[in-house]
């Protein structure tokens, strides 16, 4: 919740208030000051009519005054960023560029032209970009202070239990309806010309490039399939070899800055790589990724294909256990009876660990985690049933055909120790993570120099180190 808060000020500070200094108002003034940063009133008062709006729309208030709970906000984001600066804390400036011109062509297109822009806001495009800039600036530095903060902090068994018994009954949780279900999944047989057909644009596209008839990124742009990449023209953020696929990593182990690889086969699809820089340990480039692309006819074919085993399995033919290790495509699902879990997610955010395994899906996973798809065709069975096949993609957008069996749907109820461990466990460690950062911003308050203006200092606050 406190992390969410701080997000919360820092978009409103972005998008709210960034240009609150330059705008054209008959007085504002200086309302805090928090290490070597102030506050100005328009900020905290652009930031709490944003409260006060997501509030009305969420359909909640809060006994607060929104002044002084977006005053207390903007202070916490800005001890963070001092502090953050006392302990030389990194964050990437290729990233806060691209989200700062992001942001601006964002803006840019709401109001159709440059010159509108600047008439709007009464300040030139690069003031503009200036004030994104520190804005952004200012909350990645105190993301990343919090983020070393709260990281240190874990939980043990018994802290679980401990907070499952100081919680009330009726404060628990109640865990909606959740999921259990298995599948059988089947690729297309023309996998192996597809891929033929992906390597082939991207050489082409490498070509383009070392001929000069067009630009890495601008070709990422247009056609990479990397959503958290394409629209940076493909960069990502410096990374180590082990932080990357182990292809993908050994390929551009190999290159110089500047140079642009062959095609590379990873576990996401295939990659053309730019090299940009290396610093010691670390890799700066750009990479474009496309993934195998299918015609409707290779598709029918994995329909057609899984069609033919429902109407097997329905037959009692085969068992959908049975039908899942002998035909499907997925490795992990099919040794398990084709029963779905989370070892995908894992994997691919490298947090596996074999007590993070769940088999059972909320409602809201599906979308985030799991395809809709897959919800979709579950949500018409009964428990044993089989669905009929349906085209779907994985985690990784590749595209094939599958078919589901509901195996259970777990009711409603209050979240319990042995059903909902890892839940409980959640919860624990955000409370733990909570306590433990506010001790830490208390100890920094009483350091860092403060000043809050007369006419705030009654207010109410959270942290009653702030008055000092």
């Amino acid at each position: 919740m406190l992390k969410k808060a701080m997000m919360a000020a820092a978009l409103a500070l972005l998008f709210a208030g960034a240009l609150a200094q330059k705008r054209q108002v008959m007085l504002d003034k200086v309302v805090a000051v928090v290490g070597g940063s102030s506050i100005l009133y328009s900020e905290v008062d652009d930031y709490a009519r944003q409260l006060t709006e997501q509030r009305r729309q969420e359909g909640y208030t809060s006994d607060r005054d929104p002044m002084n709970e977006a005053l207390e906000a903007l202070m916490t984001q800005k001890l963070l960023y001092n502090q953050a600066q006392i302990d030389s804390v990194k964050v990437n400036d290729a990233d806060i560029m691209a989200r700062v011109e992001e942001q601006v062509q964002q803006m840019v297109e709401a109001e159709g032209s440059i010159p509108q822009l600047e008439a709007k806001h009464h300040m030139p495009i690069f003031n503009i970009r200036e004030i994104m800039r520190q804005r952004y600036e200012e909350q990645a530095y105190a993301n990343s202070m919090q983020t070393e903060v709260v990281d240190k902090v874990s939980v043990i068994p018994g802290e679980v239990e401990r907070f499952y018994k100081s919680i009330s009954k009726d404060s628990l949780p109640l865990v909606a309806d959740q999921y259990v279900y298995a599948q059988i999944t089947k690729f297309p047989k023309s996998m192996t010309a597809a891929k033929q057909r992906t390597r082939e644009r991207l050489i082409d596209m490498r070509e383009r490039v070392i001929t000069g008839k067009a630009k890495f990124e601008n070709l990422a742009r247009m056609y990479s399939q990397d959503p958290g990449t394409m629209m940076r023209g493909g960069e990502m953020d410096p990374s180590t070899l082990e932080q990357l696929d182990p292809a993908f990593g050994a390929a551009l182990e190999k290159m110089r800055p500047g140079q642009i690889s062959e095609v590379v086969e990873s576990q996401f699809g295939f990659h053309i790589i730019q090299l940009l820089d290396k610093r010691g340990r670390l890799y700066h480039f750009r990479h474009i990724l496309l993934r195998p692309v299918y015609t409707t006819e290779e598709l029918g074919g994995s329909l057609n294909t899984l069609d033919s085993l429902v109407k097997v399995i329905r037959k009692d033919s085969i068992t959908f256990e049975r039908a899942a290790l002998l035909y499907s495509d997925d490795a992990q699902s099919k040794m398990n009876g084709g029963i779905v879990s989370n070892h995908d997610i894992l994997e691919r955010f490298n947090a596996f660990d074999a007590k993070l395994t769940v088999t059972k899906f909320l409602k809201e996973d599906f979308g985030r985690f799991k395809s809709l798809d897959d919800y979709n065709a579950l949500n018409r069975l009964k428990p044993g049933e089989i669905s009929e096949a349906y085209l779907t993609e994985d985690m990784l957008g590749n595209q094939m055909a599958k078919i589901v069996k509901l195996v259970e749907v777990i009711p409603t109820h209050t979240a319990s120790l042995n059903e909902d461990y890892l839940r409980l466990e959640e919860m624990a460690l955000q409370d733990k993570q909570e306590r433990v950062f506010k001790e830490w911003l208390s100890k920094k308050i009483d350091g860092m120099y403060v000043y809050i203006s007369p006419e705030f200092r009654n207010g109410e606050f959270e942290n009653r180190h702030w008055v000092k």
